[in-house]
């Protein structure tokens, strides 16, 4: 089954990601759509999921659909799909080179595949569980301590929780001093694959959808790295709350949210 699936996968991402690549930057006003602050879908994300859930329906007709643009369905006992068209909605607008589509593939709530798709670079993040990471194809070697000092490390804004700026601001700041620099590029999917890959060292950001994490998490702990949420625990995919590195630089990002923001979410 799971060779099977693998298959698919590899195949429908790519139909999708050409999609995003022959349309980055050049959706007009009538194809976008406002969903709540900040928070955009387009003509061309609906086709995208189209084509992945139509697939999926078409050759796993038991399996379980999750998907960002119909979220039809939760993560749930056997097979869950859990689908992000297009991340990154708002750079794909505006033409801003860093999007990705996303497809995890659950078994049993649990991330088993794992596939993070750049179109524009034509990089393929890929993981199967107990198989590790590769990037197109190729084994990406095991993460490796980072000392703080020397760590990039990628976050996200809390854009559609703005009420939580002010404690963000208080840890991005006390993190920005720690480490040697942070980058916000606007697609979670593609910083956790960074991630895996070793182009960044950590991550961290608030209020994430499953359909963000659940690809990027498993490319992550295939690669050798630690994620969790911000009470050190695995229920990110419920909570959406993100914590991610390498050591000692997850330790370090784990104790400033779980300090300052996990308090000022519980208060939310």
């Amino acid at each position: 089954m799971i060779d099977k699936i693998e298959s698919a996968v590899e195949k429908v991402i790519l139909e999708a990601g050409d999609l995003i690549r022959h349309h980055i930057g050049q959706v007009s006003g009538s194809m976008i759509a406002t969903k709540g602050p900040s928070d955009y879908v387009t003509e061309i994300d609906k086709k995208c999921e189209h084509l992945i859930t139509e697939m999926v329906r078409l050759n796993f007709p038991g399996h379980n659909i999750m998907a960002e643009e119909s979220a039809t369905e939760e993560l749930q006992s056997g097979y869950t799909w859990v689908i992000d068209p297009i991340d990154g909605t708002t750079n794909f607008i505006h033409g801003f080179p860093f999007v990705a589509v996303s497809i995890a593939v659950c078994l049993d709530k649990k991330p088993v595949l794992g596939y993070v798709l750049d179109p524009v670079r034509n990089e393929l993040f890929s993981a199967k569980k107990g198989a590790g990471t590769r990037l197109n194809g190729n084994r990406l070697p095991m993460r490796k301590p980072v000392e703080l000092d020397r760590a990039l490390v990628a976050t996200g804004f809390p854009f559609r929780a703005k009420e939580l700026m002010d404690p963000y601001l208080a840890s991005f700041k006390r993190i920005a001093l720690g480490v040697s620099g942070v980058r916000r590029a606007g697609a979670a999917a593609l910083d956790l694959a960074y991630l895996a890959a070793g182009r960044v060292d950590g991550f961290w950001e608030i209020g994430l959808k499953a359909w963000d994490i659940a690809a990027g998490a498993l490319l992550i702990t295939e690669a050798g790295a630690s994620i969790s949420d911000f009470n050190g625990e695995d229920n990110f995919l419920d909570n959406g709350n993100v914590a991610a590195g390498v050591d000692p630089v997850y330790g370090f990002l784990l104790e400033e949210v779980k300090s300052r923001l996990a308090p000022a979410i519980k208060r939310g």
